[in-house]
Formats: structure tokens, sequence, C-alpha cells
């Protein structure tokens, strides 16, 4: 029989209560496919969610963005610094376009709301263990029927505009959290064929990483759509 996979979590947040709920929560639903959900640690502030960070070097971190001595994003830039393999998730109940750039910016992976439920929330952090990207399933179904609505890529603002059509879908698809496996099913094409296309995706936009992808995504996608 092959052992479980532990899954250590760190949750940074002010609230007692929200911490306590949410390890009551991540205890109830700890067994999850081939993984054990583990609270080994919680911090209520910047200071001492770094600090925690760094003396348990969790697999995951849940991270508010509003803490007593600051923004969590800055807590989220100092942890990601200190050690790249910590997977950072924004779990608050804050969201508008800037937060959830600059949380992508920050080198989180994922950004959900606390409104969430608790099989959803479990599942988004096997997820970013296993490489995904998350954001708010809000936002993911607005990528979604982007995608499939066949929106043209000339009307896109900005860096978008270097894109095709099927360049553009396969960002889309990039950006809600999609592996490029999932991808390839999503559009009926091979993985080779995904490949190439975020190889020349990342030509265009200059980057290097998904997560940057993503951004540049939901900054001009999200910025045409405030436009009159």
């Amino acid at each position: 029989m092959t052992p479980l996979k532990s899954i250590d979590i760190l949750i940074i947040d002010d609230s007692e209560l929200v911490r306590i709920g949410l390890k009551t929560l991540l205890l109830a639903h700890a067994k999850i496919g081939d993984a054990v959900l583990r609270v080994t640690g919680e911090a209520h502030s910047i200071m001492t969610g770094v600090a925690e960070a760094a003396r348990l070097s969790p697999d995951v971190v849940l991270l508010d963005i509003r803490l007593p001595d600051g923004s969590g994003l800055e807590a989220c830039r100092k942890i990601v610094v200190a050690d790249s393999e910590v997977k950072v998730l924004i779990l608050t109940s804050a969201i508008n376009d800037d937060l959830v750039y600059e949380a992508m910016s920050s080198g989180a992976r994922g950004y959900l709301l606390k409104e969430i439920n608790a099989q959803a929330l479990c599942q988004a952090i096997t997820d970013v263990t296993a490489g995904k990207f998350i954001l708010d399933p809000h936002l993911t179904t607005r990528v979604l029927n982007f995608v499939r609505s066949g929106e043209a890529a000339g009307s896109e603002p900005n860096k978008l505009t270097a894109l095709s059509g099927q360049e553009l879908r396969v960002l889309a698809l990039v950006a809600a959290g999609k592996t490029n496996k999932e991808v390839a099913e999503e559009m009926a094409l091979s993985n080779k064929t995904v490949k190439n296309y975020l190889s020349n995706i990342f030509d265009k936009l200059q980057i290097n990483r998904r997560s940057q992808a993503a951004v540049i995504y939901s900054e001009n996608h999200g910025r045409k759509k405030n436009e009159p």
C-alpha cells in the first residue's frame, strides 16, 4: 500500500477565530486523494508569519491580505524569496483586479475568497502543491467563458495584441489554473502542441513563468472589461 503524502500547511491570518475555523475544517477533510493535509503552524502578522515559514518550511501557506502590521502581500514576497518551494495561496475576503495582479506579482500561486467551501479549499491546496495556478472560482468562470466565446485576439489591449486567437485561448486557460494536459483536453490539442503555443506566448510576452503569463492575462483582459 502506497503511503499517503503529507501536505504541511501554515495559516497566516490576524483572526484567531478564522485560524481555529480553518484548522478545524482542514482536520475534518484531512485526507484528500493520496494526500493528508496537516496544519503545522499558524501566525497572526507579517513578522510572525515570515518567521514561522522559515522555521517550518511548509508546503503551502494560507495567507490573508489584511494583517495588523501591513499587507499580507509583503509577507508573500518575503516567504517566496526565502524559499521558492513554498506555495503561497491567498485566502481573503478582499478581491479586485489590482489585488489579484499584485498577489500574483508577489509570487502567490493562487487567490481565493474565504467564502469558498471546504472541499474546494482542500482541492486548491493539493492543486497548488502539484504545481497548478489557482484563481477564485468566479474569476475562473469568467476566463473560461471568454475562451468558449471565441473572442478575437485583436480586441485585446496592450500586450495581448501580440498573440494569435489560439495563443490567447491557451493563455486564458493557463490563467484559469489549467495544466498543460488540461489545456490540451479542453482545446482538443496534443500536449506537444500546447507546449509549442506556450513557448511562443512566453517569447512574445518576454516572460519565462506561467504565473507571469497569468498576471498579464488578468491585468489586460480585466482592463478591457472596464473600458467604455
